[in-house]
């Protein structure tokens, strides 16, 4: 962190205290607490931390309020235009886009990782049927380190190396097992003549009583979804992934920590969310009752896969979602699909009615990317294990960045203890 020259001044019981200012390379600075609790016995109090900065960090940047997200200072629609997944998460990786023999390296090691030990299918087989792919995820990519001792020292960069590559080729596999075993379907394996979006349809499609083509539109959109969930800096999966990592866990264990809070419909669970809420809407002619039903402060229902917690203009993801789930679906069309025509109706009235222009209730990722994967013939409860497949590289990048820093600290968040004070243990008998 760069030493800071100015200072803000905090006045407690007359007493002041000069705390350092930060100036990031983008963003607004930030007031350094760190000393405050040695210096003046206080804490700050941040619930959800949404006002605190608990790293420094060089991969990814957001500005909510432009519209702005930044992997390394490209801008994502630039990437997700010209580039690929693999190619975004060498760049997350390792901080530069890759020269030609380096991005041909990087994909032929990453192609080569794509199987799991055998002896895992065992693993899966031990859940229920009717488990939830998420809850299958957390629980294999957890036992991963049980199956690659040779990739858990977190102080050995090599081993870390190949925990990285490890997680980022055999993600897509475990994910398309869990969706195999949901549906009783036998497990297909990867192939490495295909590229990664394309090898993850087929394992999901395939059948081994016939040949899967793999259609490059689908394909593309699916690179696309991988790309556009690659990273998005602090939020509460990557901190999880931190937080815990920071106790000097195993990478599969971190991964699997940041799975799990993934799985929360706050989180991953937004485009799930969504097309359960087209479910509900039912018909495109009930539509306008279900508007009029968001705009009623007294209605608890709301519209899911609109506006966003961070942009708040409109999402720079939204935009190239958009045209790969116009592309999907004049590819496989929607007249036979009730849920994709409510979604086409209410993304129109969405861009023209005041009200949502004024609320800045704009459609986002989630909203197209669970348009793209119902299209595809995904059930929506595969659609969170889609995201983690996505975001295994940010967490992984995050995870080395953070092993790298020499300001780690296990993570110990405070308290504001509103609870009883001492009080003296009373006997049964007496209570």
């Amino acid at each position: 962190m760069a030493h800071s020259t100015r200072t803000a001044s905090l006045t407690i019981d007359g007493k002041t205290y000069e705390l350092p200012i930060h100036s990031p390379t983008a963003g607004p600075d930030v007031i350094d607490i760190t000393k405050l609790y040695a210096q003046a016995g206080v804490f700050t109090h941040d619930p959800g931390f949404t006002s605190t900065s608990a790293c420094d960090s060089q991969i990814t940047f957001i500005d909510g309020d432009k519209g702005e997200l930044m992997h390394r200072g490209y801008p994502i629609d630039q990437l997700a235009e010209k580039s690929h997944y693999l190619e975004v998460c060498y760049l997350l990786l390792y901080g530069e886009l890759p020269s030609a023999a380096e991005l041909e390296k990087f994909e032929t090691t990453i192609t080569r990782h794509t199987m799991i030990h055998e002896q895992m299918h065992n693993f899966f087989r031990g859940f229920r049927r009717d488990a939830h792919p998420m809850a299958t995820m957390v629980g294999v990519v957890g036992a991963m380190s049980a199956f690659y001792h040779d990739s858990t020292d977190t102080n050995d960069a090599h081993q870390r190396e190949i925990a990285s590559h490890r997680l980022i080729a055999k993600m897509p596999t475990i994910a398309a097992m869990a969706y195999k075993y949901s549906i009783g379907q036998p497990f297909v394996y990867p192939r490495n003549d295909l590229d990664y979006a394309s090898n993850f349809l087929r394992m999901c499609f395939a059948v081994p009583a016939e040949d899967y083509v793999v259609d490059p539109i689908l394909a593309r959109a699916m690179d696309r979804i991988f790309t556009l969930h690659a990273d998005h800096e602090q939020n509460a999966s990557t901190s999880t992934v931190r937080l815990a990592s920071s106790s000097g866990a195993n990478p599969f264990a971190c991964i699997a920590a940041g799975i799990a809070c993934l799985w929360g419909p706050a989180h991953g669970g937004a485009n799930q969310a969504c097309l359960e809420m087209l479910k509900e809407i039912g018909s495109v002619d009930r539509i306008p009752e279900f508007i009029a039903r968001a705009k009623d402060k007294n209605d608890p229902f709301r519209l899911m896969g609109f506006g966003h917690r961070v942009y708040k203009n409109f999402d720079p993801r939204a935009t190239v979602m958009k045209k790969s789930a116009d592309e999907v679906l004049d590819l496989l069309g929607v007249e036979n699909n009730p849920l994709l025509q409510i979604a086409k109706e209410l993304e129109r009235i969405a861009v023209q009615d005041d009200y949502f222009i004024e609320k800045k209730l704009f459609p986002n990722v989630d909203f197209y990317s669970g348009i793209i994967l119902e299209a595809m013939g995904f059930p929506t409860a595969m659609f969170t294990p889609i995201f983690a497949v996505s975001r295994t590289v940010g967490w992984i990048s995050q995870w080395k960045e953070q092993l790298a820093d020499p300001a780690m600290k296990i993570g110990r968040p405070r308290q504001l203890y509103m609870g009883e004070t001492l009080r003296d243990y009373v006997e049964i008998e007496n209570r």
